[in-house]
């Protein structure tokens, strides 16, 4: 029973972490597993999709390929599978479409298209177990396509090399646009995404679109901030993508990302569970293991919220532990807190009370404050330094 007692309150392994979404769609979806997890989530839309019944590009494809049957089709994913046939289905070109399709070799990427395919009556030729788009084309080659009309159903992320390959060896190629995306009606989500990776508030972000990740680039340059933006994505706030295609943007401008072996929002979060605590600070001090996340600091496992203006004061104090930390280099550290340094008192106040341990912050009486970093612990940082 004691032991019960002395547990620390249960929380979520992202607890103290705050998540940036860029997602449009399934946002609200991703955003409720990184909270049920004890993340803080800012949901920034960095696109906003075309509505299918008005796309004119999805219309004209639709009739071209009723007018001119294709020799292959190849569906990428089941929702836009789906959204094209209920589109065609909203024009009165649903039976037409469909009627086309049912002499035409179809290749799905995977299982999930493979489902929508025999949901509207077709039956595919061939899948991939592996779900790769690289596996469908590799066959195409292979068979060969010169001569061939292919048809790709597009989903708002770029297929690099993909439409390129089938044209170079002999295909017409025609693209099925099913999902436009254009740029948020509403900037400033965006925006305060952008301003707190900057300002290194949020420790990471998530990417489930290629197209998205380059809407935030294009916005931060926009805004004379892509260098800035970059910097933060490339050192302070990890950029985690769905897969590989989405993460092209980010990695064509040096950013390294990080990606699930199994490309779904669940591996996605759980890869956060594992990234985001194993980059957090520990360190012994004064008797007690503190753990500094973004937003929260785990005083031995019990979660504790401290301002941002503590959270900046505990950082600096951090990058030297056990170091005395003058109340001037302290005082910069704060945001927006001018030059009184008695600013730095009160927010230390603060963040000894946000904390629960007085003890873990000692004051230097006319210098500054230190962590109160374990003796043994601070024989090995005074080696490191």
């Amino acid at each position: 029973m004691d032991d019960e007692q002395e547990q620390p309150p249960e929380h979520g392994p992202l607890a103290g972490f705050t998540v940036g979404v860029t997602a449009a769609r399934r946002a609200d979806e991703l955003g409720a597993l990184l909270e049920r997890r004890g993340a803080a989530v800012l949901h920034a839309p960095a696109l906003r999709i075309v509505p299918l019944a008005d796309d004119s590009e999805l219309l004209a494809a639709t009739k071209d390929i009723i007018g001119q049957a294709p020799d292959i089709a190849v569906a990428t994913t089941a929702i836009g599978f789906r959204g094209w046939v209920e589109a065609a289905d909203g024009w009165g070109l649903g039976e037409d479409l469909l009627a086309r399709l049912r002499g035409v070799r179809i290749l799905a990427r995977g299982p999930k298209v493979k489902g929508a395919i025999r949901a509207a009556g077709l039956t595919e030729e061939w899948s991939p177990a592996s779900e790769s788009l690289a596996e469908v084309l590799d066959r195409l080659l292979e068979e060969g396509v010169d001569g061939l009309r292919v048809a790709v159903q597009l989903h708002g992320e770029p297929l690099p090399g993909f439409v390129e390959s089938l044209r170079a060896g002999g295909a017409e190629v025609v693209g099925v646009p099913v999902y436009r995306w254009l740029p948020p009606e509403d900037l400033g989500p965006v925006d305060r995404l952008i301003d707190g990776c900057v300002a290194r508030t949020l420790d990471a972000v998530t990417f489930t679109s290629a197209p998205a990740a380059a809407s935030l680039l294009s916005r931060a340059e926009e805004r004379g901030l892509l260098d800035d933006l970059l910097a933060a994505l490339g050192h302070d706030v990890l950029s985690a993508c769905v897969g590989p295609v989405t993460a092209l943007p980010l990695q064509a401008r040096g950013v390294d990302t990080v990606q699930p072996e199994r490309f779904r929002l669940g591996p996605l979060v759980q890869l956060l569970c594992r990234e985001l605590p194993a980059r957090a600070r520990v360190l012994p001090v004064a008797g007690h293991r503190v753990e500094i996340r973004g937003h929260a600091v785990l005083v031995d496992g019990a979660l504790r919220p401290v301002p941002p203006a503590g959270m900046a004061l505990l950082r600096a104090l951090s990058r030297r532990p056990g170091w005395v930390v003058p109340r001037a280099e302290l005082l910069r550290a704060l945001p927006g807190a001018g030059r009184d340094e008695h600013a730095v008192e009160t927010a230390m106040a603060r963040l000894r009370a946000a904390l629960g341990a007085p003890k873990l912050i000692q004051t230097v009486v006319k210098r500054g404050y230190r962590l109160a970093l374990d003796p043994s612990a601070e024989s090995k940082y005074d080696a490191d330094g």
